[in-house]
């Protein structure tokens, strides 16, 4: 290759980094009105909204999509505890109730269904991400402690890997890699921007378009990739949005 060809490959490259860049604070300004925080709501509890995850707006306006970790396996109904979202407005958050819609525990994925008016909705891709594209996600990391503030991520697409890998020796299997091994394996997205507790449900979208391609997983994915580890590896993973897809129609 010339000299003159690598400097214009060069050339291009800075350029396309640069129009993403330029692109991500408009995209992410369309994105934040769409992100909801998962939780409960308990009247007589403090504080009454309690953050499990975050969610995001699709659909009709009144669908939010989420991990299906994220969701409580009950309420209590005796103290009046419902699950419901919590949507940011400036420096207040307004409550909405929400009741479980759908759930596929295979990929880790629910829609809950809200109350109240339409909010604004995310589309969602209809393509796969690739490796080395660059990626956004905004959502509420550690949000129990950092507040209901959604925050936003960036970074590459590092791979795109099995959500389980098959040990040398099958006593090293735990019961939930063996299920997605053996009953439906599939491929998730690990990024190398760092997702947080509380980036769970976030979407990861195209910095330009603002088109989702994941849906983030802070649990369910490493818990089967990384069970070996003693400390978190920092990796961030998430699960394609054809499952999604699939889920909503």
């Amino acid at each position: 290759m010339s000299r003159w060809l690598c400097f214009a490959v060069s050339a291009l490259m800075m350029l396309v980094s640069v129009s993403v860049r330029a692109d991500l604070p408009a995209t992410v300004s369309r994105v934040k009105p769409s992100i909801v925080a998962v939780g409960t709501y308990e009247p007589t509890r403090s504080p009454a909204f309690r953050f499990l995850g975050t969610g995001f707006v699709v659909g009709d306006g009144l669908t939010v999509a989420t991990n299906a970790h994220v969701l409580p396996a009950s309420v209590d109904a005796n103290r009046r505890e419902t699950l419901a979202v919590a949507i940011p407005l400036g420096d207040k958050v307004n409550v909405r109730s929400a009741e479980k819609l759908r759930s596929d525990p295979a990929h880790d994925l629910a829609t809950l269904r809200i109350v109240g008016p339409a909010l604004p909705v995310l589309v969602l891709s209809s393509g796969e991400a690739e490796e080395g594209q660059s990626v956004a996600f905004t959502g509420f990391p550690i949000g129990s402690a950092l507040g209901l503030k959604p925050a936003t991520h960036r970074g590459i697409v590092s791979a795109i890997t099995p959500i389980s890998i098959p040990r040398g020796n099958a006593r090293e299997l735990n019961a939930r890699q063996i299920r997605s091994l053996g009953n439906d394996p599939f491929s998730v997205y690990q990024l190398d921007a760092t997702a947080y507790p509380g980036n769970s449900g976030s979407p990861l979208f195209d910095p330009v378009s603002g088109a989702v391609l994941g849906v983030l997983n802070m649990v369910f994915v490493k818990d089967t990739k990384e069970n070996v580890l003693s400390k978190p590896s920092g990796i961030s993973y998430a699960i394609p949005v054809r499952y999604l897809n699939d889920l909503l129609y």
